[in-house]
């Protein structure tokens, strides 16, 4: 039996998902992804539930995805076919039931990032740091998560973040809105807990008809977007760029790109 990467815990209405592969700072191996996804389909079927709080252990919520499984594949599969059918599974991000809140903190990372974009609520600690480094790998983000935040934030953060790979603090996250509140390390569980707790008391029929109509808004480019990533990482991993920023990596040299 695999290991439990992912706790699933509910109580009064309130579902907690907890990241739990403290020691690789919570970094998402394809066991930890499959682990996640069943965990939020187990959600849907619990009609009692009000409210999903999802958060980390340890000291970060997520360092991204396990760089030492990046294109890898454990299984006869296509790079278009595998990226597709996690596209298939993240969809239930724009289909839970329930509000979705975020507990950030420490590394939240690529992939990771993305999808706590894709939730309704993201509540940051301030030692909180954000990147999308992708490029720097050889890739492109390719989870949703870079449509919802040029709707957050605009083009520009979108292309500073994605085409450098720097940091984003939570105060810079604040001002741009990619989160609503920023708290202390230390109050970031209770803080999380007590908003969770205000959304579950709330009447669920309204709770669900409001989220409806700002799906409307919302989800169409993300979903959109996400069918254009899946062509561009099918075709990246063909690339002799792709193939030599890995062989360049594992010889420990610059690389030598011919951009094809």
């Amino acid at each position: 039996m695999a290991d439990s990467l992912i706790r699933l815990e509910m109580d009064d209405g309130v579902a907690v998902l907890t990241n739990d592969r403290p020691e690789k700072h919570n970094a998402a191996n394809d066991e930890m992804d499959r682990q996640l996804f069943d965990a939020l389909e187990e959600i849907q079927r619990h009609p009692d539930l009000r409210v999903v709080l999802w958060r980390g252990e340890g000291k970060s919520f997520s360092s991204g995805r396990d760089t030492s499984e990046l294109g890898v594949r454990s299984e006869d599969i296509s790079h278009f076919d595998f990226v597709e059918r996690g596209h298939r599974r993240s969809q239930i991000f724009f289909d839970l039931p329930v509000p979705l809140v975020v507990a950030l903190k420490g590394w939240v990372i690529g992939g990771s990032f993305e999808r706590a974009l894709l939730a309704d609520i993201r509540i940051a600690a301030d030692n909180t740091k954000m990147v999308l480094p992708e490029i720097q790998h050889g890739v492109v983000p390719d989870s949703g998560g870079t449509a919802r935040l040029f709707q957050m934030a605009g083009h520009g953060l979108v292309s500073d973040l994605a085409m450098t790979g720097r940091v984003m603090e939570a105060e810079e996250a604040l001002r741009h809105g990619v989160v609503s509140r920023v708290v202390p390390e230390a109050e970031l569980e209770e803080a999380s807990m007590t908003l969770c707790r205000e959304i579950a008391a709330q009447p669920p029929f309204a709770i669900r008809m409001f989220r409806r109509t700002l799906a409307r808004m919302a989800n169409p480019l993300p979903k959109s977007t996400m069918q254009e990533e899946s062509m561009a990482m099918a075709a990246i991993f063909e690339t002799a760029d792709y193939l030599e920023m890995k062989k360049s990596r594992a010889e420990g040299r610059a690389p030598a790109f011919k951009g094809r």
